[in-house]
């Protein structure tokens, strides 16, 4: 079954035809550990670009909009956090040093996002502030090993994400019950995340991240329009992970292989338009990019109403605070191997969103922003569309998926 799945999936790439199919959409066939492959693949992803000047109010959106055709919304939807934008079961309080308690009743804390910070990232460029650029001395300096087997340069990267979050300290999650993938009952009672330390959105990459999430419509076949405002927030969010440790890291790789500038302007260019240029995607032009496949999902109209990507935990609190993200519980570990608990760091887990399954989806947990776009750009530029790594105390697969010189799709995918 699998060899006639491959077979007939043709990517296309730069042809932005409809009846193309794309690989990088697979995620849930190549992942489910329990159902037959090839169950789930999807529309392709064309290499068209799209100016279209519509107007911005399309990439508006709200959970209504999800199951019966998007409604416009004039307003920006730009963590102001205003009571119309969340569920009427929410508690919501505010405090007096710019932050706003979200989110329902968790068992330790109350969530909390910081907004103050992200408004400033609306300034213009000139009034910017940024983080001092990290000095770790020699240990940004890929070593003859390294430079021989880029498996080890990502597990570098791992010992470099030095704003990887400690379980117990900064956050806590609950992981609930195990599950078959195709097991519909809900296996956990609450959320996944008991709490989180309001520190963590003081951390200039983590929310200068987060500032970039609302920036998209999560359905597919809607076009996506930049406006200044937004791509001052991409370029941004580059200059801000560049001056951490896994980023520059990530440079002298790859500009000791020649595949970036040394430049390290021009290498900031080439990141900003690896993660956040628009392709195609299901027959429409200039509807998706990497970072918002991989990073913050979207939701297939073709046929059934699909999550695909939504592989990133920051996203994911932000989305079960908001009430939108109903978790069902972990998927029961490959080959009877570990079963996580509150610390484990790479979960693979079942989940709705907007009220649509993700039967099998996988995430780190607590790492930072810096350390996935570093591991997930030297994989597609260096690796297969199988990596077996070891992170750390994980043995992971991470699964990337090509469409030319861009990015369709990359996750993990927990080995044990």
């Amino acid at each position: 079954m699998d060899d006639l799945i491959k077979g007939l999936v043709d990517v296309v790439l730069g042809g932005g035809h409809d009846g193309d199919r794309d690989r990088g959409n697979r995620e849930e066939e190549e992942h489910s550990r329990n159902v037959p492959s090839g169950s789930s693949w999807a529309e392709v992803v064309s290499g068209d670009h799209d100016n279209d000047d519509q107007e911005r109010r399309n990439n508006r959106w709200n959970r209504q909009a999800v199951h019966g055709g998007y409604e416009e919304n004039e307003g920006r939807r730009r963590h102001d956090f205003n009571q119309n934008n969340w569920n009427s079961e929410e508690k919501k309080e505010e405090d007096n040093d710019g932050w706003e308690t979200v989110g329902k009743e968790p068992s330790r804390r109350r969530h909390k996002v910081q907004k103050d910070q992200w408004l400033g990232y609306k300034r213009p460029p000139s009034e910017q502030q940024f983080s001092d650029e990290v000095d770790i001395g020699g240990s940004l300096e890929p070593s003859d090993e390294e430079l021989a087997n880029f498996k080890q340069a990502c597990g570098k990267l791992w010992e470099l994400d030095l704003n990887r979050l400690i379980p117990g300290k900064d956050y806590e999650i609950d992981c609930g019950e195990g599950k078959k993938v195709y097991q519909k009952e809900d296996m956990a009672g609450g959320s996944l995340f008991s709490w989180l330390s309001e520190d963590v959105f003081r951390k200039p990459t983590f929310s200068r991240f987060c500032s970039l999430l609302d920036n998209y419509n999560p359905n597919q076949s809607c076009k996506e329009v930049f406006t200044a405002e937004e791509k001052q927030e991409q370029a941004a969010f580059i200059e801000e992970i560049c001056r951490t440790a896994p980023i520059k890291f990530l440079h002298k790789y790859l500009s000791s292989k020649n595949i970036v500038s040394r430049n390290y302007p021009d290498f900031k260019r080439t990141m900003t338009s690896l993660w956040f240029d628009l392709y195609g995607r299901g027959g429409t032009s200039g509807c998706s990019s990497a970072f918002e496949h991989v990073f913050v999902g979207e939701i297939k109209q073709h046929g059934d109403q699909e999550v695909s990507g939504f592989h990133n935990w920051l996203q994911f609190y932000l989305e079960e605070a908001k009430g939108n993200v109903d978790y069902q519980g972990y998927i029961f570990p490959r080959r009877h191997g570990q079963i996580p608990d509150s610390n484990t760091q790479l979960l693979t887990i079942q989940f709705e969103w907007n009220g649509i399954l993700k039967s099998v989806s996988s995430t780190f947990i607590g790492v930072s922003p810096e350390f996935e776009i570093a591991l997930y750009t030297l994989c597609f530029f260096l690796g297969e569309e199988d990596n077996h790594l070891q992170l750390g105390p994980y043995p992971v697969n991470i699964k990337c998926y090509r469409l030319g010189d861009r990015i369709g799709s990359v996750f993990p995918i927990a080995e044990c």
